[in-house]
């Protein structure tokens, strides 16, 4: 293909840090940005040379030009501005989660089938360096049999926009179920969890869910392994963490408790230290450096990239995937199916620790095949 995809990327918080990225891509174009408040839709149009600037997004899916959005908004528009992408005859990326109900997940995936275009959840877990590098060691048969896995994400939310109060941690889960079954290339089949803890108050009544911490186990499809993840999101005091362990039977490798440390490997019952390489050689040069970097700079980094320690890198890799699949006319990963196996998985997670632990079982729609 030698046209250049068009690219629109929907909100500029968050969603800023991809435009430089689809700008030296060497198969994008980005064409166009939309932002409701025309003060910021202007300051991020100007300062990165984006002429094509929309205050309204129904108008922006009228624009013929424009072949894939990027849409980088609160949680509760993705699943609607996916779907009227996708009606509009144009491809989505999406930031996580895919939805907040099972149902909106059917309505996406039986979309993007109906619609013949792409849909990719923009997980930034399975994309970044750790991921990567546990991955070689997977397949490479260091690890041997993988018997165990367990990821956790602990996040203060308070100063965050307001519709994040009160906030179900498991409806926010996408970062720790994708390593888990990413790794091994398995489904979610059911899933328990119980909630723990209390949050404050005045902030239950939002989402009725009182629950500090949401803790499950998730049953993998067709395999003998359970993967554990667990969730905070307010009231629990703990540094900022998104990790994962895999236990394997010749090696294992564990996340560094402290931040900004060496994760660990053992072999056998001896410990390692390691230093987790880039993995910016296997994208395009233009983009090779935004594996390490913002495209702000200082303090002017949005607060999710700040928190989450730059996302392993993970930014690139992510655009590149998803401007490949249409490129190269092939399903991104993650597609709707697996997007929508990750995201019930959290979504039945949290029913399962409202009903007391009650056993949730995957819906068919979301398994691979």
């Amino acid at each position: 293909m030698d046209k250049k995809i068009n690219v629109a990327i929907v909100g500029l918080g968050f969603g800023a840090e991809f435009i430089p990225i689809y700008q030296n891509h060497p198969h994008a174009n980005m064409y166009a940005i939309c932002q409701r408040t025309k003060s910021r839709l202007d300051q991020i149009g100007d300062a990165f040379g984006v002429a094509v600037r929309y205050t309204d997004f129904n108008e922006l899916l009228k624009d013929p030009n424009i072949d894939a959005v990027h849409i980088n908004t609160p949680i509760a528009d993705h699943a609607p501005m996916t779907l009227a992408a996708l009606k509009a005859g144009k491809h989505v990326a999406c930031t996580v989660p895919m939805a907040t109900t099972v149902e909106e997940c059917r309505q996406i995936v039986e979309a993007q089938k109906a619609s013949g275009k792409k849909y990719m959840m923009m997980e930034t877990t399975i994309y970044s360096r750790e991921f990567f590098y546990v991955k070689e060691l997977y397949t490479s048969g260091k690890m041997g049999r993988i018997q165990f896995l367990r990821a956790t994400h602990q996040q203060e939310m308070l100063g965050w926009p307001g519709y994040w109060e009160g906030f179900p941690p498991m409806l926010y889960a996408t970062h720790v179920v994708s390593p888990c079954l990413a790794l091994v290339g398995k489904d979610a089949e059911s899933v328990v969890c119980f909630g723990s803890g209390r949050i404050q108050e005045h902030l239950i009544p939002k989402y009725n869910s009182p629950f500090a911490i949401e803790t499950a186990h998730i049953k993998l499809r067709d395999s003998d392994l359970v993967a554990e993840v667990m969730r905070s999101l307010f009231n629990t005091a703990r540094q900022y963490r998104e990790s994962f362990d895999v236990y394997g039977s010749k090696m294992s490798f564990e996340w560094p408790l402290i931040e900004h440390t060496p994760p660990v490997v053992h072999i056998g019952e001896v410990p390692h230290q390691v230093d987790v390489l880039d993995y910016a050689h296997l994208l395009p040069e233009p983009i090779q450096r935004f594996t390490t970097k913002g495209v702000y700079g200082g303090e002017q980094q949005h607060l999710s990239f700040i928190q989450g320690s730059g996302h392993g890198g993970s930014h690139p890799h992510l655009a590149h995937e998803f401007i490949m699949s249409i490129v190269e006319d092939r399903e991104p990963f993650p597609n709707a199916r697996k997007a929508a196996n990750w995201t019930c998985t959290g979504i039945l997670a949290h029913e399962s620790a409202m009903r007391g632990g009650e056993r949730m079982y995957l819906p068919e729609f979301t398994f691979s095949d």
